[in-house]
């Protein structure tokens, strides 16, 4: 996104439930098969929605940009290399659908801010946010951290979306049934930490205590739904750079992972507050420290 950022067409944005409290759940985890969400893909019922993805170019943002466009939502996609997201609004538009192009860094906040101003203008609502895109960070003891580079893992993976959550609030109450899915992950989950994913593990932290505040903010005066998700390993490129000896031909694909983000994002949907796990197929609920 260059100096001034607003709608229009390639379509393109360029120049111009039960909240856990977080207290031991009786029954903390349940199957996505357990959930009632009605329709498929190609069922096209998130037509007439209007659904930002970040990092949308490639991976896991790519392939929920596709399988939103497929059930006939409207993709705002969201990305810094533009000729990767003109190749995902030829596929778009493969499925009789279109795609409002944003090129923009999501360290360029000030563009996050004008971004919510240009959805209003344009739609007056927005109907799905996905925070996806984020960065590994070096995996380093915390000791050889340099500032710089922790500051860039907190800038992607949790300032940008608490500036796009302050900028886009009003357009997902306004919808009819708003919906935000964060990417998360497991490395903050672990009972015991893996040594030298701090940066990643405490960004990934604060994003889930992001998503869980917003869930509580509007839980009982909106028919906004928040959740976080860990996809867990998946044959992606930041997975590559983490694990660079393992063969990705043994990982699932973001393309496997994409529809449980679909049914997030349906207006069916009951949960607010929770995590949906990937690698378990289960929707886990946030706990507080026990004693040992």
């Amino acid at each position: 996104m260059r100096s001034n950022p607003a709608p229009v067409k390639r379509a393109r944005l360029a120049s111009p439930a039960n909240l856990s409290d977080g207290s031991p759940q009786t029954n903390p985890w349940l199957s996505m098969s357990e959930v009632e969400v009605k329709g498929s893909a190609l069922s096209r019922d998130l037509a007439g929605r209007v659904a930002l993805v970040t990092g949308a170019s490639r991976g896991i943002g790519r392939a929920v940009a596709l399988e939103l466009a497929r059930a006939g939502a409207h993709i705002i996609a969201l990305a810094r290399t533009q000729g990767a997201l003109e190749e995902l609004d030829d596929d778009i538009r493969g499925f009789a659908n279109e795609a409002t192009l944003v090129p923009c860094d999501v360290k360029d906040f000030a563009a996050l801010d004008r971004l919510g101003a240009a959805i209003y203008e344009r739609w007056k609502k927005l109907d799905i946010f996905i925070g996806n895109a984020g960065m590994l960070g070096p995996v380093t003891p915390l000791a050889h951290v340099d500032p710089k580079q922790w500051d860039d893992v907190f800038a992607v993976n949790v300032t940008a979306n608490w500036r796009l959550i302050r900028s886009l609030d009003v357009l997902l109450r306004s919808a009819e049934a708003g919906r935000a899915v964060l990417i998360s992950s497991g490395a903050e989950h672990k009972q015991q930490f893996n040594p030298y994913w701090g940066p990643y593990a405490a960004s990934k932290a604060a994003l889930d205590a992001i998503v869980r505040t917003y869930a509580a903010e509007t839980v009982n005066v909106s028919s906004v739904k928040v959740m976080a998700t860990n996809p867990g390993p998946l044959r992606t490129r930041l997975r590559a750079q983490a694990m660079p000896g393992e063969d990705p031909q043994t990982l699932r694909t973001p393309e496997d992972f994409a529809p449980k983000v679909l049914d997030m994002c349906r207006a069916e949907w009951p949960h607010t507050g929770m995590i949906y796990d990937f690698p378990r197929d289960r929707v886990l609920a946030f706990q507080a420290p026990r004693e040992t």
